[in-house]
């Protein structure tokens, strides 16, 4: 995955050294962004929002530990690498409560900066990785529990049990059909429900009450209610609609 990066140092031969040394030894940056001063890291972190940032700590118009502070309260902060010639502890500290992985003192040589930056990106694709993979399962998940209630809808179903089924908490299933699917969990049984009547219903073979039973409803007033609720029509209505359409193609 690709992964962007800023340097931000106000010293002109030290940031575009840095720079001409990642582009000669590593292609894990896609993007690298340059800034001179604290405010142009700013822009380029609200602007382009780079996954690692490499931040000098004396910089003009604001510090390091600045643009961290600001970054940090819009909740996109990149994974930084402080870069100081101050060995002075509080730096660290202010710099580690505002979110830096890393500081490094200078000097240091490009190759040290290089092995940490290919820490922050490896970090960074493992996030985006781990991300990924949760939406996978989560995936799986729901498609494993509607594949129980197309199985089982004609049972009596409930959230606990198709939860059971899929090793979840109800709770967690019940948020997964909402994100995945825009619907509730109920909503959609009823749905599975309905679908298969509306085919016993095309048949004519069962009354409606029987229909109502063998799709998992003990009440028949209230399996026309779901039914409408879902098709706009009452069973009824439908079938009529079904029957009468079947004999306009007959006679065509």
């Amino acid at each position: 995955m690709p992964v962007k990066l800023m340097i931000a140092e106000d010293e002109d031969v030290i940031r575009n050294g840095i720079y001409k040394y990642i582009q000669l030894h590593t292609d894990r940056f896609d993007k690298i962004y340059l800034a001179k001063d604290g405010e142009a890291a700013l822009d380029i972190i609200f602007k382009y929002n780079p996954e690692v940032a490499l931040l000098d700590v004396q910089m003009p118009n604001r510090t390091g530990i600045e643009v961290l502070a600001e970054a940090s309260k819009m909740n996109i902060c990149p994974l930084t690498i402080i870069l100081s010639g101050y060995d002075e502890f509080k730096y660290a500290q202010q710099a580690l409560k505002y979110g830096a992985r890393e500081y490094l003192l200078k000097p240091c040589r490009s190759s040290e900066i290089l092995t940490v930056l290919h820490k922050m990106a490896d970090i960074a694709e493992g996030k985006d990785i781990s991300k990924s993979a949760e939406q996978t399962q989560a995936q799986h998940v729901v498609k494993r529990a509607t594949e129980y209630i197309d199985e089982h809808y004609s049972e009596d179903l409930s959230l606990r049990q198709v939860a059971d089924y899929v090793g979840i908490s109800q709770g967690y299933l019940s948020s997964l059909f909402k994100q995945k699917l825009d619907i509730n969990f109920i909503d959609y049984v009823n749905q599975v429900r309905v679908n298969h009547a509306c085919i016993y219903l095309q048949q004519n073979y069962f009354k409606t009450y029987e229909i109502a039973y063998k799709m998992g409803f003990n009440d028949e007033k209230y399996f026309s209610k779901v039914f409408k609720k879902v098709k706009g029509l009452s069973p009824m209505q439908y079938r009529k609609n079904m029957m009468e359409e079947v004999m306009s193609k007959t006679e065509e």
